[in-house]
C-alpha cells in the first residue's frame, strides 16, 4: 500500500487536495476525469467495479469523499 492511501485512511478530514486524489487514482489505475463544459466535479471510476465516484474540486475536499475514495481503491486491489 502506499503510504498517500494509509495517509487518507488515518486521516480523512485532512487539507487532502485534487491533486492528491489524482495522484492515488493513478498509482492505482482508477481513471480520474476533470470536469468538462464548466462542471465541478472530478468522476472517479475503475472497469472492474460498476460504481463511479463523484468528487467536487472544492478545497478542501471533505472527509466523506476522501473515505469512498479509499473504500474504491480497497475493492480495486482486490478484484
Amino acid at each position: 500500500m502506499s503510504k498517500r492511501l494509509e495517509a487518507m485512511r488515518a486521516n480523512p478530514a485532512a487539507d487532502w487536495r485534487i491533486r492528491d486524489v489524482e495522484r492515488l487514482c493513478a498509482e492505482y489505475g482508477l481513471r480520474c476525469s476533470a470536469p468538462r463544459g464548466g462542471g465541478s466535479h472530478y468522476k472517479i471510476g475503475h472497469p472492474a467495479i460498476a460504481d463511479m465516484l463523484s468528487v467536487p474540486f472544492a478545497r478542501p475536499i471533505k472527509s466523506v469523499y476522501i473515505r469512498q475514495l479509499v473504500r474504491m481503491v480497497d475493492a480495486v486491489s482486490r478484484a
